[in-house]
């Protein structure tokens, strides 16, 4: 078990150099059963964040399905979990020879962390709407950095031009994935008429 101070340590050398910290998290050989867990756990906590910051903005651009909570939490879990097998199985595809756990790992402690930066900026936004905009797209850009030096780490890969193939391939299957939950869980949640 981690204490606070690992924890921080490790988020830290994730931001400094993510494929140490991706060798860290890995060898800590978590079951899945804590991973998967852990991946809802994650979900739940950005669902209510996501829903407290709609409840201070208009929210009525937005279609019906994100503006409902748990249906919110389903689409993002539903995501990870298709983002999860998508980069795994591409990564196999193109050569690399992971775990599954290794990557879910990896992931889940991505998303734990992009869940500290969005509660840093729900709370910046009501300091500088401005700041918390740049900030976020500068989150999102290191995330993605961070994500291509996790799947290299994590699916053995050659170099980190493959872990962006495998990326690229994956958003594919994510598209159709995301498709097909949308489909289940039906377009009416999504403010669409059903004659259309």
């Amino acid at each position: 078990m981690m204490d606070q101070d690992a924890l921080k340590n490790l988020a830290v050398e994730t931001l400094q150099s993510p494929r140490t910290a991706a060798q860290k998290i890995m060898s800590l050989n978590l079951s899945r059963d804590v991973l998967w867990s852990s991946l809802v756990l994650v979900a739940c906590l950005n669902s209510i964040i996501t829903g407290l910051s709609l409840m201070l903005g208009d929210s009525s651009v937005l279609p019906v399905l994100l503006r409902n909570p748990v249906l919110f939490f389903v689409i993002f879990a539903g995501l990870q979990v298709l983002s999860i097998h998508a980069f795994y199985w591409t990564g196999l595809a193109i050569g690399g020879k992971g775990d599954l756990g290794d990557v879910l790992a990896l992931l889940v402690w991505l998303q734990a962390l992009q869940l500290v930066a969005q509660g840093v900026l729900f709370v910046l936004v009501f300091v500088s709407p401005g700041l918390t905009d740049i900030l976020a797209m500068a989150i999102s850009v290191f995330a993605l950095w961070i994500t291509v030096n996790f799947l290299t780490e994590a699916l053995n890969l050659p170099s980190l031009l493959h872990a962006v193939g495998a990326m690229v391939l994956a958003a594919v299957g994510i598209a159709f994935g995301l498709m097909i939950l949308v489909g289940l869980i039906g377009l009416g949640a999504m403010g669409v008429p059903a004659n259309v």
